[in-house]
């Protein structure tokens, strides 16, 4: 059976375990990662170098790089559905996976750190606002791209969804000034329906 490793809190992990679900596969999860330790130890270290979780043993295949693991698993199980048999569908879908890990998770990620897991009296509140209104912008691009969809790609689920939706759920958990933007108000609340992303991604920020 397929081996997950790494805690439920990351944002990594959790876009696997998203994936997992909605393509219905079976695996086994192990705690890795912060207070969890594992990945510093030299078995882990093996599998993967950079010491960070997700990483998944398939039978034997072992892949780290939550992008790259989702498309993997979106590919082998999930063609027509979480995979576009679509040509063009599918390269969109990529797109978004690329668009959010080169351009929002850049200014997201510290003020996700600024605002959870800095004490309050150390946090750079002038340097978080900036990011903020950066992430802001970033999400203008959605914002336009989502009009007349349900979803990045179309209509439909996709992998693309898997990246950027746990992307979302963060950015409004955040206590941060967001712009009022309807599309993506709605694309996220449309996602809160989905049962595993309920079960995977509706946490608490920690």
């Amino acid at each position: 059976m397929l081996k997950v490793w790494g805690r439920v809190n990351s944002i990594n992990v959790q876009k696997v375990l998203w994936a997992l679900d909605e393509l219905k596969v079976g695996y086994v999860r192990v705690d890795a990662g912060m207070a969890f330790g594992v990945v510093e130890e030299a078995f882990y270290r093996q599998m993967n170098p950079n010491a960070r979780v997700p990483t998944i043993d398939d039978d034997g295949f072992v892949l780290w790089e939550s992008n790259a693991i989702v498309r993997y698993l979106a590919a082998k199980h999930g063609v027509g559905t979480l995979w576009p048999t679509d040509l063009k569908q599918r390269a969109d879908a990529d797109r978004w996976m690329d668009w959010t890990a080169n351009h929002v998770s850049p200014v997201l990620n510290p003020v996700f750190w600024g605002l959870v897991r800095t004490p309050a009296d150390q946090r750079n509140l002038a340097q978080i606002d900036a990011d903020a209104e950066k992430i802001g912008q970033q999400f203008q691009v959605l914002e336009r791209y989502l009009e007349g969809r349900d979803y990045v790609a179309g209509q439909s689920l996709s992998m693309g969804d898997i990246v950027v939706g746990v992307t979302v759920y963060r950015w409004y958990g955040l206590d941060v000034n967001r712009p009022r933007l309807a599309n993506i108000a709605a694309y996220h609340a449309r996602l809160q329906q989905r049962p595993a992303f309920k079960k995977h991604v509706m946490h608490p920020l920690t």
